[in-house]
C-alpha cells in the first residue's frame, strides 16, 4: 500500500554512511540523489532494491519525534547482517535479531536507532 517513504535527517552525510552499511545486507542501496536545484539546496537521497523507496531529506530542523520505519528482510540471515551492519555503522542497539512471537509466530526482526534516533527494524515474516 505504501509506495515510498521519507524521513528528515539532521546530518544528511551521517545518515548517508549509516543507511549505506545497514541497508547493504537488504539487498538495498542509494539509487538516487535529487539534483539540488529541485529541492531548494537540500540534499536528498532515495534507498531501494529496484527502486527509490525510502527517502532521506537533510533538514535543518532537528526532528520533533523520531520515526519508526520497518525494511522487509528476505531471510533470518539478511536480519542478523543488517543488525551486524547497522551497528558496526554506528547505529545504536534497540534489540537483537530475533522472533517477536507477541506480533505473530513468524515474525523475526531487529531494531537500531539511527543517528537522530529513529527506530529502524529489518523484518522477516517467513518461518525460517
Amino acid at each position: 500500500m505504501i509506495d515510498h517513504l521519507g524521513i528528515n535527517v539532521s546530518d544528511f552525510d551521517a545518515s548517508k554512511t549509516f543507511y549505506d552499511k545497514a541497508m547493504a545486507p537488504l539487498g538495498a542501496s542509494l539509487l538516487y540523489m535529487v539534483p539540488e536545484e529541485y529541492t531548494g539546496g537540500a540534499k536528498v537521497g532515495g534507498y531501494g532494491r529496484d527502486r527509490p523507496v525510502f527517502w532521506l531529506q537533510a533538514s535543518t530542523q532537528a526532528p520533533r519525534t523520531h520515526q519508526h520505519v520497518a525494511f522487509t528482510a528476505r531471510s533470518r540471515a539478511e536480519v542478523d547482517a543488517f543488525h551486524v551492519a547497522a551497528l558496526a555503522a554506528g547505529g545504536r542497539d534497540n534489540g537483537g535479531p530475533g522472533l517477536r512471537p507477541h506480533y505473530h509466530p513468524n515474525y523475526y526482526g531487529a531494531f537500531v536507532f539511527d543517528p537522530d534516533g529513529n527506530n529502524v527494524e529489518a523484518v522477516c515474516h517467513d518461518p525460517e
